[in-house]
């Protein structure tokens, strides 16, 4: 009962944070085989059925409010898809304690970047001019290493896609499309890990309080401040990561 009631307390709390800012998916590897002691396999398969959720709910709300580059979407996500079966694979044939240790450097790198990062509009939209198939290839790699580390998805790729030339709400809006091709081969090669008679219990339970996260962040985003809340999920992150490096 008490393994439930913090899934769903994880699942609102860091549902509603992607909401509100985007961010702090890939927290929920770390409780789940961090501190929770679930084996890699199932962690990662609930975790990447909760940035499912929230890749449909967001990329669908950033489309409706036109910030959502199609194309572009299209193109990274179609390397996305492939790169992310290679990650799953790359995971499964890793030692567990090893792709543990990648998922806590990935959670420090990613919290240190988010207090660095200032993400300043640019007043006008600068389209990318690259070749398809670079972008095709950009998409391979970040999907691979997404679903290798359980990082999600936007909290690699948005962040070069602003360095790329994207503006802040396209690039957010492209990163939570691309989230979605990066969790369907996760969702599926993870799960096919795990033990059925316990996994779709707490499956239904995360999905279930991560929508409503991510529902009720997304309707109040006009509402507060995301900077803080993202400040707050690095500081986070950094501490629980490092302590995780080290004791782990």
């Amino acid at each position: 009962m008490i393994e439930y009631l913090i899934i769903i307390l994880a699942n609102l709390l860091v549902g509603g944070m992607i909401g509100l800012t985007g961010i702090a998916g890939f927290l929920l590897p770390m409780l789940y085989s961090g501190f929770m002691g679930m084996p890699a396999a199932q962690g990662m398969a609930l975790s990447f059925f909760a940035f499912l959720i929230s890749g449909v709910l967001g990329s669908w709300n950033y489309y409706k409010a036109k910030n959502l580059d199609v194309r572009l979407g299209i193109l990274i996500s179609a390397g996305s898809l492939a790169g992310a079966a290679m990650g799953v694979w790359l995971n499964l044939m890793i030692d567990e304690s090893v792709v543990k240790k990648i998922l806590y450097l990935v959670v420090l790198v990613s919290g240190i970047s988010i207090l660095l990062r200032k993400d300043k509009e640019r007043e006008r939209e600068e389209s990318l001019h690259l070749p398809a198939g670079v972008m095709v290839a950009f998409g391979f790699v970040t999907g691979a290493v997404c679903a290798l580390s359980g990082a999600g998805g936007p909290i690699l790729v948005m962040p070069l896609l602003v360095v790329m030339g994207v503006s802040v709400k396209t690039a957010v809006g492209v990163a939570l499309f691309n989230s979605i091709f990066i969790a369907i081969p996760s969702c599926i090669g993870y799960s096919m890990q795990c033990e059925p008679e316990t996994f779709i219990t707490l499956l239904a339970v995360s999905m279930v309080s991560h929508g409503a996260g991510v529902w009720a962040g997304s309707r109040n985003a006009g509402i507060l401040r995301p900077e803080p809340l993202k400040k707050g999920v690095a500081v986070f992150s950094i501490c629980i990561a490092i302590f995780k490096l080290i004791t782990g």
